[in-house]
């Protein structure tokens, strides 16, 4: 199997491209578990396929490090359109791709060259903001959860949740290194609030303009940054009223920054990088 490995600020998968390589459906499961493994497999936050749809120029599907499928995944979509564009699969600079969370519009800005994608801002589309979209226990499902807790070892945390179309609780903190995210994170993941688990997100505000951010991802952990979950932490600080609504956001992640703006038309705006690390074949 060719494969690629390409990663947004850190965030990395390995891609398979599927208008070359025939892969059983049942087969991308443990495929992702195998080559996320950085023991024995390629060493990955996961696996992310690209191929037909019928609905848009490309179908994405993103399987977790645990093998789990994922709806949706900001750096993945980024990541993509720099994959369709420099392989010459697509030769305009505005797309659609396919997700399980809906259809996604992506803008590719080139280099001076032209010939290959540096930065790609995606249209995640409106947030939605119902106890019901997470979902999550901790109120009436046709409400939003604003300031909602979530009790952790001994500690209350309040939380105010987000679905970029996979679902996050946002955490503001006063200063994001300070916070155990790998042991809070991991069991907020799969506290029984949340039925379907979530993305847990740590975020301390540093102006208007700015915020620090660190995530435990669901089903993969500890990531260098996390697309949706930049998204979800800049809509939760507008619904607290820590950000005005409209400002482009510089968020820092682990693995560098992303502009992020949640416009007054209600959807939320995402640039930042995408790169390639390798290209080879698979032999398991």
């Amino acid at each position: 199997m060719k494969f690629a490995k390409m990663h947004g600020l850190g965030n990395n998968y390995v891609y398979v491209n599927l208008w070359e390589e025939d892969l059983a459906n049942e087969s991308l499961p443990p495929l992702a578990v195998k080559v996320a493994n950085v023991n024995t497999g390629i060493g990955s936050d996961g696996l992310i396929t690209i191929g037909p749809s019928d609905h848009a120029d490309a179908r994405m599907r993103i399987f977790n490090a645990d093998g789990s499928e994922g709806q949706n995944c900001g750096n993945g979509l980024r990541c993509v359109g720099k994959y369709l564009y420099d392989k010459g699969l697509v030769r305009q600079e505005q797309l659609t791709v396919e997700t399980k969370a809906g259809l996604m519009r992506l803008s590719l800005h080139l280099d001076p060259s032209e010939s290959h994608v540096d930065e790609v801002t995606v249209d995640m589309g409106e947030p939605r903001l119902k106890r019901q979209d997470l979902p999550v226990l901790s109120g009436p499902s046709d409400e939003t959860a604003l300031h909602d807790h979530v009790d952790v070892d001994a500690q209350t945390f309040t939380f105010t949740g987000v679905s970029m179309g996979n679902p996050h609780a946002v955490i503001f903190v006063n200063a994001v290194d300070q916070v155990d995210v790998a042991g809070v994170g991991s069991k907020i993941e799969r506290h029984p609030l949340f039925p379907e688990r979530v993305n847990v997100e740590f975020v301390a505000q540093k102006s208007d303009t700015e915020l620090d951010f660190r995530v435990w991802e669901r089903g993969s952990g500890i990531t260098q940054a996390c697309g949706t979950g930049a998204c979800a932490a800049v809509v939760a600080a507008v619904m607290t009223k820590r950000i005005p609504q409209g400002v482009e956001v510089l968020v820092h992640l682990l693995g560098g920054d992303l502009r992020i703006r949640y416009d007054h038309d209600g959807h939320v705006y995402m640039r930042g990088p995408a790169a390639f690390i390798c290209e080879g074949t698979w032999l398991a």
